[in-house]
């Protein structure tokens, strides 16, 4: 008995279907002569899509004269997981004006697409539709305007939508209180899980993934152990879901101890945990452990993005060891990740550093497209080399490219200068990049000018830039110039930086050891021996500051 075509196409999108599965199946159903089916046309062009062949869905869906609404939610939806939003807005209209109105889910895909594209005035226009077409009220369209708006750090105008439900479900509950974690609104956080359980609602798995990929900032390390000691009494911690996130979540912090442990109790860790362990790793100057992890990932058959190729291959760069690099560099060619601009800028900053700028050069060139990230790459890689002219030459380049430079490419830029003792290139490219370009000068770069005005005894204009900061200059900064004083023998003003430094970092040791060569160098013996008792008698850490107890008080 033969199984009929739509049941054994229903049966075969339960299972990943390859380019070639597809494309015969394809020539199967246009030899029974179903090509016109909507319902043949959905399932192609879902399997095309996840193969990455929009072109094949594109033309399948063109070719398909009735056209259903799984049919346009179908490629419409393709197109925005591939990041293709323009292609998938004009699609969008091509339907508005079509037979076929839209649907909730149709709405719900372009409302993701527009917080994945961090576009609010296209979010603004597709709720005003949402509202017009009468989904205002829907579940699934309030739960995707909730959640896009909350993405995009507007959890006041979520709220609205989410307050104007007379009975959200968990999932409306899950994307507001997850709109604001990630906003960093922890006590609105708070009040919505209290009233959460008012209403007999209990936070489910999914509750506490929101919250915890909210925590972004590592000041909130205190709230995220706190969430994580709530999922294990609650039972949460079986979850591999939730314990992937909260790997993710110590790798932020950079508590890699924590993250290892919980690591070790999943089964199956995906990709993106993956990604996290090594990157903290990475992160936090563990070079060889993120190296070593790589290497299990793939006995594990895990496929790595280009994202983590360039993640591991900055860390073969800070060890400046030339074999693990190209090992990397091979995996990435075997695998087709060679060229892509993330790899290709990883593999010029990674060859300069391990000694071998020529390599990298050549990898730029052979580059089938650039952007400011690759250039940034090579102008900090030849500014390394003290070859500031050529540095120069990049950054006119980029100009004449048509790209804009960032903050990143001015450090570059004023890492040469300092590099090669360029006093007024520095000055003017600091200029440059406040005057002409608008860029807000960031720690790093303070670092690089204070250190070249400082080095080339220029001790005054330094201090008096490191003062002139909006905010309090980061001890980097104060770093940087106690060294040029110390170098420069100015021992009166290294005295002043060292107690500007003391405030910024006053249990840091190492900045206690400098001041105490500088007394050295004048000799100032009696300073040295006390500035070293204190030193001996620095406690600890520094208490952290305690965060609301009201997780505490939820019952289960």
């Amino acid at each position: 008995m033969l199984i009929p075509v739509r049941a054994l196409v229903s049966e075969l999108s339960k299972t990943h279907q390859t380019l070639s599965k597809t494309k015969n199946l394809h020539a199967f159903i246009i030899k029974t002569q179903l090509s016109n089916d909507p319902f043949y046309a959905t399932r192609l062009s879902r399997f095309y899509a996840i193969n990455n062949e929009l072109i094949s869905a594109h033309q399948l869906f063109d070719k398909t004269p009735q056209r259903s609404i799984y049919l346009w939610n179908s490629i419409i939806r393709a197109y925005a997981k591939s990041h293709l939003f323009s292609d998938a807005f004009a699609l969008f209209r091509r339907m508005l004006s079509s037979e076929t109105k839209p649907d909730s889910f149709s709405f719900a895909c372009l409302l993701r697409a527009c917080s994945e594209k961090a576009d609010l005035n296209w979010l603004r226009i597709v709720h005003g539709i949402v509202v017009v077409s009468g989904f205002g009220l829907d579940s699934i369209c309030s739960s995707a305007l909730v959640s896009a708006y909350s993405k995009l750090g507007r959890a006041d105008e979520a709220s609205r939508i989410f307050y104007g439900i007379l009975e959200p479900d968990l999932v409306l509950w899950n994307s507001m209180i997850s709109g604001y974690g990630c906003s960093g609104n922890w006590y609105k956080v708070l009040e919505l899980l209290k009233r959460m359980r008012t209403m007999g609602m209990s936070p489910d798995s999914y509750t506490m993934v929101g919250l915890i990929m909210g925590l972004t900032d590592p000041s909130l390390v205190r709230i995220g152990e706190s969430i994580h000691g709530y999922c294990l009494k609650c039972g949460f911690d079986s979850n591999d879901h939730v314990n992937s996130v909260l790997v993710s979540m110590y790798s932020r912090f950079k508590s890699l101890d924590s993250a290892c442990k919980l690591f070790c109790c999943l089964s199956q860790p995906d990709l993106v945990t993956w990604s996290a362990l090594i990157t903290g790793f990475s992160q936090t100057e563990q070079h060889m452990l993120a190296l070593d992890f790589f290497k299990k990932m793939n006995m594990e058959s895990k496929k790595p993005d280009p994202i983590l190729i360039a993640s591991v291959l900055a860390a073969s760069a800070q060890m400046a060891m030339i074999k693990p690099g190209c090992e990397i560099h091979g995996y990435a060619i075997r695998h087709g990740c060679d060229l892509d601009v993330m790899v290709s800028s990883a593999l010029i900053d990674m060859y300069a550093k391990s000694g071998f700028l020529e390599l990298g050069i050549q990898i730029f060139k052979n580059m089938p497209k650039k952007n400011i990230v690759s250039y940034n790459a090579l102008i900090s890689s030849l500014g390394l080399y003290g070859l500031a002219t050529e540095a120069f030459q990049m950054f006119e380049e980029v100009l004449l490219e048509g790209f804009r430079p960032d903050g990143t490419t001015f450090a570059a830029l004023l890492g040469a200068c300092c590099h090669a003792r360029l006093v007024d290139a520095g000055r003017e490219y600091f200029r440059r990049m406040k005057d002409e370009f608008g860029i807000l000068a960031e720690t790093e770069h303070y670092v690089h000018t204070v250190k070249l005005l400082g080095m080339a005894g220029e001790l005054k204009e330094a201090y008096e830039l490191a003062q002139s900061l909006p905010q309090p200059a980061d001890s980097a900064i104060w770093g940087a110039l106690l060294t040029c004083c110390d170098t420069h023998e100015d021992y009166e003003l290294a005295e002043i930086v060292a107690e500007c430094l003391f405030k910024t970092k006053p249990g840091k040791s190492s900045y206690r050891v400098m001041l105490s060569n500088v007394y050295a160098g004048d000799g100032r013996w009696k300073d040295v021996q006390n500035l070293r008792a204190d030193t001996g008698n620095l406690k600890g850490k520094i208490p952290g500051i305690s965060w609301f107890h009201g997780m505490k008080s939820l019952k289960m």
